[in-house]
């Protein structure tokens, strides 16, 4: 049968996460049900990586095998007309019968948007993280290197994370200023459960001044995840990008709409990978991403 991938766009707020959940509203479910209808059999699919309630992607990447065969319009158009408003499918990709859309993928970028304001506005509630303290990119573009390269990272974990491994190779890590926004720009193979909401909060404590970056190297070296401060919120949390070898330049990295013209370039011309160090030459499990 075919293998059929797609690039999808969520807004996170009214879905209780990417992965399919008994009676919740899910990503997976209304998505799910919109392709089956357009290819008339029932439709299964596998996401690069799983997303929190509350958490947005522009650019998941979802892959499904399927007997029906339909030009990349139809599934784009004839899917997006059975969607709610807040998912929908932008792009179509050929891919061949061995494609996963979780277990081919190279690696995965997050940005964390962090939106400094007096009060918190009306529109784009849910699109960012919403502080009233200015935060200092170059202060914390100093914190970025303490993250580069495998490490444990379970100081960073949410407790109930069932990885087999709590090592992840951070391959880039940027801070980024425009205008009233901070973003965290990461990029790992993987991910652990709520691992870049846990960076965030900690990046934000030290824009407070709650904790020092000697303490930031404690927290990692603790390898505790009662060590570190609180985990940020969902809402200013986005998937913009996973990397394969079989996609071409289609699958482009595509920036929240929140953050204005221009920002995509800006991100593209930081795609260079820092690593600090050769990595082992072992795996890393590729369970949770998040």
């Amino acid at each position: 049968m075919p293998t059929v991938a797609v690039g999808v766009e969520y807004n996170g707020e009214q879905f209780h996460g990417s992965q399919k959940q008994k009676d919740l509203r899910t990503v997976q479910a209304v998505l799910e049900k919109a392709l089956s209808t357009v290819a008339d059999e029932s439709i299964s699919l596998t996401f690069a990586g799983r997303t929190d309630a509350g958490v947005h992607a522009t650019n998941q990447i979802a892959s499904f095998t399927t007997q029906a065969c339909r030009p990349s319009s139809a599934w784009v158009v004839g899917t997006n007309a059975h969607l709610p408003q807040d998912v929908s499918i932008h792009s179509v990709f050929e891919v061949d019968s061995t494609f996963d859309a979780r277990r081919s993928a190279l690696r995965r970028r997050y940005l964390y948007v962090f939106g400094q304001c007096d009060v918190v506005p009306a529109f784009g509630v849910s699109e960012a993280h919403w502080i009233k303290h200015e935060m200092d990119a170059e202060q914390l573009n100093e914190l970025t290197s303490l993250f580069l390269g495998e490490q444990d990272f379970s100081s960073f974990c949410a407790a109930h994370d069932t990885s087999e491994s709590r090592f992840r190779d951070v391959q880039r890590f940027l801070v980024h200023s425009k205008g009233p926004y901070t973003v965290l720009d990461i990029t790992a193979n993987a991910f652990l459960l709520r691992m870049v909401r846990n960076i965030a909060g900690c990046f934000l404590a030290v824009a407070r001044g709650e904790i020092t970056k000697q303490d930031v190297k404690c927290v990692l070296a603790a390898k505790d995840r009662s060590a570190a401060p609180a985990t940020a919120i969902a809402a200013g949390l986005y998937l913009v990008h996973v990397e394969y070898d079989q996609l071409g330049a289609e699958n482009r990295l595509r920036a929240p709409q929140i953050l204005g013209t221009g920002f995509d370039s800006l991100l593209e011309t930081n795609q260079e990978l820092r690593v600090t160090y050769q990595r082992p030459n072992r795996p890393s499990p590729l369970r949770k991403s998040m």
